[in-house]
């Protein structure tokens, strides 16, 4: 989302670019804005890897298992976020963005499901060897360490992406301010989108 420049009475203008408190103030929302946009994408992320710890402690608990995920949904999420937010800079899987939104939203979580599997392993890899462990020591085992174990955890991903990568993607194309007033708010800009 980006914010218009303001518009000035006077010369002050110099080759279409703004004065220096309009710059300022144009840098300040876009700074704003990638806040927000990072908390959301950081909040989505912490409820979608809290709901998987919690559910890996109750299968733990049905086989006496003590398992403690303090930590581990806010830690990966801050971290994933980031990743997500730069790649979203990027334009990572923006590939078909023009075609009906299914297509996008599809192509967004299955992409980002391996960006997030690669980046752990990265992760986890570089984490193994500064602690002194071999690479191959350092790699972690995804889904048990099968390559089927990995797949089902790059779909489970992948479906857990589905509602914010539709969430975008339908903002994108209506607007973020109908979007939000849609869902949220019932506002003047969500009745021109309901059914008389």
């Amino acid at each position: 989302m980006q914010s218009k420049p303001l518009q000035t009475d006077g010369p002050s203008r110099i080759s279409g670019q703004g004065t220096l408190p309009e710059r300022k103030l144009d840098l300040k929302q876009r700074v704003f804005d990638e806040v927000i946009k990072f908390l959301a994408i950081a909040f989505y992320l912490w409820v979608m890897f809290g709901v998987f710890a919690l559910h890996e402690s109750v299968v733990s608990a049905k086989d006496h298992i003590n398992y403690h995920f303090y930590g581990f949904a806010v830690i990966n999420a801050l971290i994933l976020g980031k990743v997500m937010l730069v790649a979203q800079d990027l334009r990572f899987a923006d590939w078909i963005k023009d075609r009906p939104l299914v297509y996008p939203i599809l192509c967004k979580a299955a992409a980002f499901s391996i960006l997030f599997i690669v980046f752990d392993v990265v992760e986890e890899v570089l984490v193994g060897v500064f602690r002194g462990k071999t690479i191959g020591e350092s790699i972690p085992t995804i889904g048990g360490g099968t390559p089927s174990g990995v797949f089902f955890v790059g779909i489970i991903l992948a479906i857990a992406l589905i509602p914010f990568f539709a969430f975008r993607e339908i903002g994108r194309v209506i607007g973020e301010r109908a979007l939000h007033a849609l869902m949220f708010t019932g506002g003047p800009e969500a009745g021109a989108f309901r059914r008389p």
